[in-house]
């Protein structure tokens, strides 16, 4: 009995730090989440964990390790400290399980607090149910007349990161008490926002599938929300990026437009390179390109890469140089100080807002539009080019807006300048989407589009209705989110892409690790932790231990580690071989039955500890 005690007094106090320290991680981890992202929900969470780090800005993860993991490591090390100072066992025995049914408490409000926050009843039944609504509504641009006029406009399009109508005084219909963004007020009511007689600024609801940088760039260039199964992330190993769909890109492409893509980041971050070669044969300026021209020094980063105020004097060479050729160009540009958190503070910005520095960003952003439209119109190529200003989602800087009126409907920034076309209904004011902007953009150029509907989108200038203004803005928040089969169909991602094994196999270059080894019983204990940034959904794990020159193996089908992610556990019995020389390679195998043979291959003596 006493040797039972003795062993309850050891194990009881660590398993209790360990309990402390994950549900307090987790809870803190669920409010940083709820106070940083807006409107947060399960597709963005799988989103986020399964984005890499690499590219991301600083400002997130130093968030994320002062509000999160720091309180859970000083909650546990006060109980740490307080046993270390408590001698008599059973004081001792009672802390502990004072804190075990404390934890046990917090778990369940945690739970209850995900639950609710994350509507994930609502989630699993969304993946129960196949919806037919994006499939019944698609109208394939590739089986529609799209005709251009003789004398093609070219087409300047900026994606505004973070951009809404919310950050204008609600005067101008934004709102915020004082206007943050007046230069880009101005420019959307100087010309089309689609407000109708409405003297308030006008922008397009982001649904489902839209509210990240490369989800919004998607919807706006093919009117469809974007959701891919291998993850966003994981689209720079595919070939090709959505091959069933045709988007703005492809277009403007066949209709003999030189296209390029100008960014202050890294363009594979997110497959936003390949979706532009694949979708337009853009040609693409990112960071790389910048430090390969020597426009930037070859250790220049700041923020996500550099910073818009070079972003703008890349554009206006970058236009100049296109201008120079008689034949009708595209450019696409991306900003990127308004991101969140906070958004960064560059040279040229004020302080107008006191301590609010994501409103110091926003209004300096807004200037340097300003200033940069201003530039273009005063180029002899701005009688021929329509520009186009879109906020790409709303922000996901959660506490920027706290203050708005709930009954506020927030929406992206949205502005046509110099179209070739006029609305026909010149007072009505649209309900729109980012789907929207699709079919609008070709008929500012001046197409004519049999329909006025590509994709899910309708063409604003017409006055055929949008599917927002048809079914409501509730009932799409409804549907789009549903899985839809259509929608894979489209996708046509391949799992087994030799860029996707080669991922997989760098993701797991480390991950095979000898817990123990018994020469004499010839058993060998393993851990394998399974490519846990990638997210893939596995069925089997298989370990394989071979020599040289011998045809016969041993092998084991391991098993989840229960409560440690993706680490699978098993032990190899090789009581049969000698030499014990051989390699340990792991296999795996999805649910979808894509199997991934050897990713890793390791000797097992360089598995054994020194």
């Amino acid at each position: 009995m006493k040797r039972k005690n003795n062993i309850f007094a050891v194990l009881c106090p660590g398993f209790t730090g360990i309990l402390i320290f994950a549900v307090s991680l987790t809870g803190f981890t669920a409010r940083y989440g709820f106070s940083t992202w807006d409107e947060l929900d399960i597709d963005e969470i799988i989103l986020h964990l399964r984005a890499p780090l690499t590219g991301a800005g600083t400002g997130m993860v130093q968030k994320y390790l002062v509000t999160a993991l720091l309180p859970a490591f000083l909650l546990t090390f006060l109980y740490i400290f307080v046993m270390s100072r408590v001698k008599e066992a059973q004081k001792r025995n009672h802390i502990c399980a004072g804190c075990v049914l404390l934890c046990v408490i917090a778990a369940i409000l945690v739970k209850d607090y995900l639950w609710k926050g994350l509507n994930v009843e609502k989630w699993i039944e969304d993946q129960k149910n196949d919806s037919h609504f994006i499939e019944e509504n698609y109208v394939d641009p590739s089986a529609i007349k799209i005709k251009f006029p003789e004398k093609k406009k070219n087409l300047v399009f900026i994606y505004l990161e973070s951009m809404e109508t919310t950050y204008a005084d609600e005067a101008s219909g934004g709102g915020f008490k004082k206007n943050v963004i007046p230069g880009l007020t101005e420019i959307a009511v100087s010309n089309e926002d689609f407000s109708g007689a409405n003297p308030g600024l006008n922008g397009g609801i982001v649904y489902q599938g839209s509210h990240n940088t490369m989800a919004a760039i998607f919807t706006h260039f093919a009117g469809l929300p974007l959701k891919v199964d291998i993850g966003l992330n994981n689209m720079d190993t595919q070939k090709s990026f959505f091959p069933g769909i045709t988007t703005l890109g492809d277009v403007l492409r066949k209709e003999g437009y030189r296209q390029v893509f100008l960014l202050g980041s890294d363009a594979t971050f997110g497959g936003r390179s390949l979706f532009f070669k694949d979708h337009g044969n853009f040609e693409i300026r990112d960071l790389e390109y910048a430090k390969e021209k020597g426009w930037i020094p070859q250790d220049y980063y700041v923020w996500w890469g550099y910073e818009d105020e070079k972003l703008f004097q890349f554009a206006k060479e970058t236009l100049l140089e296109l201008a120079k050729d008689s034949q009708p160009f595209h450019l696409s540009m991306l900003t990127v100080d308004t991101h969140f958190e906070d958004g960064y503070i560059c040279r040229l910005c004020r302080n107008e807002f006191g301590t609010n520095q994501y409103a110091n960003v926003m209004a300096c952003s807004s200037r340097q539009i300003s200033d940069f439209i201003r530039w273009v119109r005063k180029q002899d190529f701005y009688e021929d080019t329509v520009v186009v200003l879109v906020g790409d989602h709303r922000t996901m800087d959660n506490d920027f807006c706290v203050d708005v009126d709930s009954d506020y409907l927030r929406r992206t920034y949205t502005a046509y300048l110099n179209t070739d076309a006029e609305p026909e209904e010149k007072n009505h004011s649209r309900v729109y989407s980012t789907l929207d902007t699709f079919p609008t953009t070709l008929a500012a150029l001046g197409a004519s589009i049999e329909g006025n509907r590509l994709g899910l989108g309708t063409n604003l200038f017409s006055e055929v209705p949008t599917l927002t203004e048809e079914y409501g803005m509730e009932y799409l928040k409804q549907e789009i989110p549903r899985r839809s089969s259509f929608l894979r169909r489209l996708e046509h991602t391949q799992g087994h892409s030799k860029a996707m094994v080669e991922r997989i196999r760098a993701n797991m270059r480390n991950a095979i690790k000898v817990v123990s080894y018994n020469p004499s019983k010839g058993k060998i204990d393993l851990e394998v932790n399974v490519a846990p940034d990638l997210y893939l959904d596995l069925k089997t794990v298989e370990a394989v231990y071979q020599e040289k020159g011998i045809k016969s193996a041993a092998s084991v089908r391991l098993e989840k580690k229960q409560g440690a992610g993706k680490i699978y556990v098993g032990t190899l019995d090789i009581s049969g071989w000698k030499e014990t020389n051989g390699e340990i390679r792991i296999s795996i195998m999805l649910k979808d039955g894509t199997a991934y043979r050897d990713v890793v291959c390791k000797n097992l003596q360089e598995l054994l500890p020194k």
